[in-house]
């Protein structure tokens, strides 16, 4: 609670609070342009950016990286020069005690590592040319019953159904039954942070048992190449659904809705809370082409939490997960808690209602910005019942806070879908389609 003497009632000292946000607001959207900008290997962007603010040229995101280190380990020279031109510090570490060398040398970009030398470029961190990789050992010291011999996957008729930057999504047979196989390629088995990831994924799955959750199988993490197995579901992902059916019916969204939400509050459950960071339609699944069934897939950027009061919140990697989808406090690198994947939640709601993703005349990034900045898609939809327009409100609130958890979210959808006209058969949708389990977007932010 706040007493009469608290900020909201200080008087004069208002307008300085106020400035004062706005400036912090300003400097939050330039630091994630600038990296942003650098990621995409804009130079003329960045340039645009130092020369109007030359401080960016340190910026520093979550995990203490600068651009420097961005442009280091994708090997972008015409930015690494503009940004050492405008005195980027050749020597900052990251949180892993990185410098921006150590990345040039984890990844192999050779012009990059004579270039940061020239300027004084020092190797320090896990990835520098000192440090001597360990064998990466299983995800648990011990042989596990879901250790899968490579031997009995048989990959004679296997096809392709989604591809990554690290691998790719097969669909095989185990034992005779159909599976999908995640595949590490072979030229990245030894990439340390490929198989921390990796391990990561393993580790989170293996505790994993819920009706709504795509489910574990198995995985190769002795031999080469690293696999995660999963079962294989026929349906394909609720984006290429609605790419084709268009919008739902109110009682076929609220349907899959309660499926979504189901899984999302088994992964919420306390006090060891899942945030799976980047929920979607690509990371949705269809058992099968009748749609009646949802699970919720893909945790490769999932983190698990360890709860000690309700209303903890984490100093988490920013601008993690994929754009259109992403709350604003994400965006913003502000601190975030499990409200994230409500807020993605309601964006798929919206999209199944309306048939189109949210802000779809936008590229990702600018519908973030427009979400940020306090924007939020426009209800056209006839089949927004007014508690179903008022759920999908509260969830996409602006004040992580406001939004309801996904146990609140499944009795409100439970008392809307009473409210709803039946139709004679939920299993109207008949669908043949190409099947992408999985949109390839694994590593960590």
């Amino acid at each position: 609670m706040r007493g009469g003497g608290g900020e909201e009632t200080s008087g004069g000292s208002s307008g300085t609070s106020s400035t004062e946000k706005q400036r912090e607001k300003a400097r939050v959207s330039r630091t994630s342009l600038i990296l942003w900008h650098t990621h995409q290997n804009d130079v003329s962007a960045v340039r645009k950016l130092l020369e109007e603010d030359p401080g960016l040229v340190n910026a520093r995101d979550y995990d203490n990286r600068t651009p420097l280190h961005v442009a280091s380990i994708h090997g972008w020279i015409d930015v690494s020069n503009c940004l050492l031109e405008y005195g980027a510090d050749v020597n900052a570490q990251d949180r892993w005690k990185n410098t921006p060398l150590a990345d040039a040398e984890g990844a192999k970009k050779f012009n990059m590592i004579e270039l940061l030398k020239s300027y004084g470029g020092l190797s320090f961190g896990q990835n520098g040319s000192h440090f001597e990789p360990k064998p990466v050992p299983p995800p648990l010291p011990k042989k596990c019953d879901w250790e899968i011999e490579p031997s009995e996957l048989d990959f004679s008729t296997s096809t392709i159904i989604g591809k990554g930057s690290f691998g790719e999504i097969l669909k095989a047979y185990w034992r005779g039954t159909p599976v999908a196989v995640k595949r590490i390629l072979p030229s990245l088995s030894e990439d340390r942070l490929v198989i921390q990831d990796f391990r990561h994924e393993v580790n989170l799955l293996v505790k994993l048992r819920h009706p709504n959750i795509v489910q574990f199988l198995g995985a190769v993490t002795e031999r080469k190449p690293l696999m995660l197995i999963t079962e294989y579901l026929r349906g394909g992902d609720l984006h290429q659904f609605l790419k084709e059916k268009g919008s739902l019916s109110p009682l076929t969204a609220v349907n899959f809705a309660l499926d979504i939400a189901r899984g999302m509050a088994y992964l919420h459950n306390e006090p060891n809370v899942i945030i799976h960071r980047d929920l979607k339609p690509r990371n949705v699944l269809l058992v099968n082409s009748n749609a009646d069934h949802l699970k919720v897939g893909d945790f490769g950027l999932s983190k698990l939490i360890r709860v000690r009061n309700s209303h903890d919140v984490y100093k988490m990697t920013g601008e993690t997960g994929s754009y259109r989808y992403m709350a604003p406090e994400v965006f913003k690198h502000r601190k975030y808690d499990k409200k994230v994947d409500v807020f993605s939640f309601a964006m798929i709601l919206y999209e199944m209602l309306e048939g189109d993703p949210p802000f779809s005349n936008y590229e990702p990034y600018e519908a973030a910005k427009y979400v940020a900045e306090g924007q939020r898609p426009t209800f056209r939809a006839k089949g927004y019942v007014q508690e179903l327009r008022e759920l999908t409100t509260q969830c996409w609130s602006a004040d992580m806070n406001q939004r309801p958890s996904f146990l609140e979210i499944l009795k409100r959808l439970e008392k809307i879908k009473e409210i709803l006209p039946q139709e004679h058969h939920w299993h109207i949708f008949r669908c043949e389609m190409f099947v992408t389990l999985y949109d390839g977007n694994w590593h960590s932010g």
